[in-house]
């Protein structure tokens, strides 16, 4: 059995024999329990009650957090040149085409969001087995195959993240720092999950969402009360 550090033995501790918590509580008590000296990501996992393997029960969809991830998102527009100064104008990384889809055939990938517009899908569709196993293909269901590349630029810089469930039916990403305060966790989650639950499959039956967690890129996870954030 792996011997628990110490910091481990005072996390569980802490969390005790709390089995849910409120969701504000819940991201106190990740806070206090996270130690890394940097500013570790604050994660959530929604278990969902539906089966990723039948078309009618995927659960996929972009949400935009109220204050962002805190994270600096790197992002590539793959774009013909008139499209070009658009880009670089709205804060993409990285701007062009045929020399980055070079890069990409090379190895190159970079990046945390691609962006393209209809035009020029054709020459990127040969990336598919690259970037679709690194959830980086664009899609026109997360709104980064678009026309208009400078919304979406800013839509990704300002906190736009792009989720889809597992194949054990599970959302999992991240809303914030744990730096973060803890109502702008909250508003946060809330965000996330009235989204989940408007993108919920006619055909998913019983209970929608099975099971929240929260946790810090290095912490213990902390269950949180389902109603605490959906109310």
């Amino acid at each position: 059995m792996t011997k628990l550090t110490k910091n481990q033995k005072l996390a569980f501790e802490k969390i005790g024999d709390k089995k849910q918590l409120n969701i504000l509580d819940a991201t106190k008590l990740v806070k206090e329990i996270t130690t890394t000296k940097y500013d570790a990501s604050m994660d959530i996992d929604v278990r969902l009650n539906v089966d990723p393997r039948k078309a009618n029960q995927m659960v996929r969809g972009v949400v935009s957090l109220p204050h962002g991830t805190g994270k600096e998102i790197r992002v590539l527009v793959l774009c013909s040149s008139d499209k070009e100064e658009e880009a670089k104008t709205a804060g993409a990384n990285f701007v062009g085409l045929d020399e980055y889809i070079d890069k990409i055939k090379g190895g190159w990938t970079d990046v945390d969001v691609i962006i393209t517009s209809p035009d020029v899908m054709a020459k990127v569709g040969q990336l598919g087995r690259i970037l679709g196993p690194r959830g980086l293909m664009p899609n026109p269901k997360s709104g980064t195959v678009t026309m208009d590349i400078a919304s979406a630029v800013k839509d990704v810089k300002q906190g736009k993240i792009d989720f889809k469930v597992d194949k054990y039916g599970i959302i999992h990403t991240s809303i914030g720092k744990v730096s973060f305060e803890p109502e702008k966790i909250v508003d946060n989650a809330r965000e996330l999950l009235n989204t989940l639950i408007k993108l919920k499959p006619s055909a998913a039956k019983g209970t929608y969402v099975k099971s929240v967690y929260l946790s810090s890129t290095m912490s213990s996870g902390v269950q949180v009360e389902v109603k605490s954030i959906v109310e």
